[in-house]
C-alpha cells in the first residue's frame, strides 16, 4: 500500500521502533499541516491510506471527495470530530482508531500545575540572566483543586490531587461525578462553587459540538485572583476570547495551556496568551512522548497491515467492509 503520514512536526515517526511494522510499504511522511481542503486532497491523492496524527489534519467531505484511491485511515487514538466518519462511509474509505492510557497528558497537566505555581519557568530564565529570585511561589499542599470531568485523564490527575494533599473534587456529567464519588472524591455542589472556590482548575472534557464554549467568561470572572486554570484538552471548550480577558482582568490569576484553536495549529505567528506575564503556553506536547507515540503509532501501523492482509482490525465504520464489527 501507499501510505501517507502527515503532520509529523518533530520528523519523529521514522525513529520510532515501531515504524519497522510497515516494511514492504510505500511510506511517505509530511512534516507540516494542510488546512487548505483542495491542497491536502493533491497531496494525499495518490494514497491508499493516511495515518493521522491525532487531530491534526481534518478530513472532511470535500477532501474525500477528491480522494478515489483512498481506502483506509488510520488515526492515532479515538477517531473525533475531525474525520467526517459518515462521508468516510459514503465513499468507502474505511476508519481505524486505537486507545491509549493518556498518562502522558495527565503528567504534562501535571507538570504545568507545578511549573505554574512555582513560576519554574521565569525563575530559571531569571537565573540565565544573572539574577536570582523573583517572585514567592505557592505550594498545592492543602488546595482545593477542581476536575472538570473524571474521565481517562481527570482520574489520574485527582490521583496526583491527592498524593500531594490537595482538596480534590470534580464537576462534570452525572456518569463522571458518580464515577469520582465513587473513588473517594467530592463532587462540587453547584457549577458556581466549583469555580469560586476551587484554587486550581484542570479542564479534560472532550471536545464535541455540545462542548465547544463550555467554560464561560462568567465561570472565569468567578475565579479567585489567586487561582491557576490548566487547560491540556482543546483551546475551544472555553468561550472565544474570554481566556485572554480574564487572564488581563485578573481572574484568574494564572493560565497554563497547551492547546491553541486548532484551526491555528501549530502556531505560525504570534498569539495574545504568549504576550500575557500570566499565562504559560506550551506547544500542544501533551501527547507528544515517546512511549505514547510508540502505542498510539504502533496500534495504527497494525491496523494498516492488517487491512492489507485482508484482515481489518478497530474499524469504526465496519459496514464498508461489509461485515459485523470485530
Amino acid at each position: 500500500m501507499r501510505i501517507a503520514i502527515p503532520d509529523d512536526y518533530q520528523d519523529c515517526v521514522r525513529g520510532l521502533a515501531c515504524f519497522g511494522k510497515l516494511a514492504g510499504h510505500e511510506v511517505t511522511v509530511f512534516h507540516d499541516t494542510l488546512h487548505d481542503p483542495v491542497a491536502l486532497a493533491e497531496r494525499l491523492q495518490d494514497f491508499d491510506a493516511v495515518v493521522l496524527t491525532r487531530e491534526r489534519t481534518r478530513i472532511g467531505a470535500e477532501v474525500l471527495a477528491r480522494l478515489p484511491r483512498l481506502r483506509l485511515i488510520s488515526q492515532t487514538g479515538k477517531v473525533a470530530a475531525h474525520v467526517d466518519l459518515a462521508a468516510c462511509t459514503a465513499h468507502g474509505v474505511a476508519v481505524a482508531d486505537g486507545r491509549g492510557s493518556g498518562a502522558a497528558t495527565a503528567e504534562l497537566t501535571w507538570a504545568l500545575l507545578l511549573a505554574s505555581r512555582r513560576h519554574l519557568v521565569d525563575e530559571a530564565n531569571r537565573l540565565r540572566a544573572g539574577q536570582w529570585q523573583g517572585h514567592l511561589g505557592q505550594q498545592l499542599f492543602g488546595q482545593r483543586l477542581g476536575i472538570w470531568s473524571y474521565g481517562r485523564i481527570g482520574s489520574q490527575v485527582a490521583r496526583y490531587g491527592r498524593a500531594f494533599g490537595m482538596q480534590v473534587w470534580v464537576w462534570g456529567r452525572e456518569a463522571s461525578t458518580a464515577a469520582a464519588r465513587a473513588d473517594g472524591f467530592d463532587v462540587a455542589p453547584s457549577r458556581e462553587a466549583f469555580f469560586a472556590e476551587s484554587d486550581a482548575i484542570c479542564l479534560h472534557v472532550r471536545l464535541v459540538p455540545q462542548t465547544q464554549g463550555l467554560v464561560t467568561r462568567a465561570d472565569l470572572a468567578r475565579m479567585k485572583p489567586s487561582a491557576v486554570l490548566v487547560n491540556t484538552s482543546r483551546s475551544e471548550l472555553i468561550e472565544d476570547g474570554a481566556l485572554v480577558d480574564a487572564l488581563r482582568a485578573g481572574r484568574p490569576g494564572f493560565a497554563a495551556v497547551d492547546v491553541f484553536d486548532q484551526d491555528l495549529e501549530p502556531l505560525q505567528g504570534g498569539h495574545p496568551l504568549l504576550a500575557l506575564p500570566n499565562a504559560l503556553c506550551t506547544p500542544h506536547i501533551g501527547y507528544v512522548e515517546r512511549d505514547n507515540f510508540e502505542h498510539y503509532f504502533g496500534t495504527a501501523f497494525d491496523n494498516i497491515v492488517a487491512f492489507a492482509q485482508g484482515q481489518p482490525r478497530n474499524i469504526v465504520n465496519p459496514e464498508v467492509l461489509g461485515a459485523r464489527p470485530d
